[in-house]
């Protein structure tokens, strides 16, 4: 997806030369104008950006994220890194412009421009969160894949568990020794199936208790 802002100067050009009289106040009015023009365009741009990377961290929530949606969040990152190399600039302009005395510009017209730097510095703070979101998703989504892992190798070592005790018990009748307990009683039989469930029951009820089943 590509975020960016279509908007055109016709509409601030317009504006300007509809007020003769504040266009008369000199390039400093004009300079803000652009400025102030600029940077309400990052907003747009930030509600899209934070709604998708809400809509990813909701269902980063429930479910792993896919690998689609893992690029996805890649390009977001690139997506903002330019966003930053775009806004840092301008954060550095407008503070010069609102801080510092400059020939050309009014000193009475500091305080556009330090409205103009309060706008731009939201906008760095709304993405600098943003870049926190993505990390948090790709660290949640990384613990939940781990749980994930762990509890399939729970139930894996339980199931395993389970078999085993059947498997080294028929192993062990296998070996066609003569002497074997209970070999040569008639009930042997029931006696040796009836510790296999008892044991395996035992087995399955403690694994259901810890919940490893």
């Amino acid at each position: 997806m590509r975020f960016g802002s279509n908007r055109a100067h016709l509409g601030l050009r317009a504006t300007l030369e509809a007020d003769p009289e504040r266009l008369a106040e000199g390039a400093d009015y004009v300079l803000h104008a652009i400025l102030d023009f600029i940077v309400d365009g990052y907003l747009p741009i930030m509600d899209q950006l934070e709604s998708v990377a809400h809509a990813m961290e909701e269902a980063a929530i429930d479910v792993f994220p896919e690998q689609q949606t893992i690029r996805r969040i890649f390009r977001l990152r690139r997506q903002l890194r330019r966003f930053e190399r775009i806004v840092g600039p301008m954060e550095e302009v407008c503070e010069r412009l609102a801080e510092t005395e400059v020939a050309l510009i009014d000193p009475t017209a500091r305080i556009w421009f330090r409205d103009v730097l309060d706008h731009v510095r939201r906008a760095m703070a709304r993405m600098r969160g943003l870049k926190e979101t993505l990390a948090a998703i790709v660290e949640t989504a990384s613990l939940l894949e781990q749980h994930r892992q762990g509890e399939m190798t729970r139930q894996l070592a339980a199931w395993a568990g389970l078999l085993a005790v059947p498997t080294a018990i028929a192993g062990i009748y296998g070996m066609n020794f003569d002497f074997m307990p209970e070999l040569k009683w008639h009930y042997g039989y029931f006696v040796v199936l009836g510790v296999i469930l008892t044991v395996c029951g035992g087995l399955y009820w403690r694994f259901r208790r810890i919940g490893w089943l």
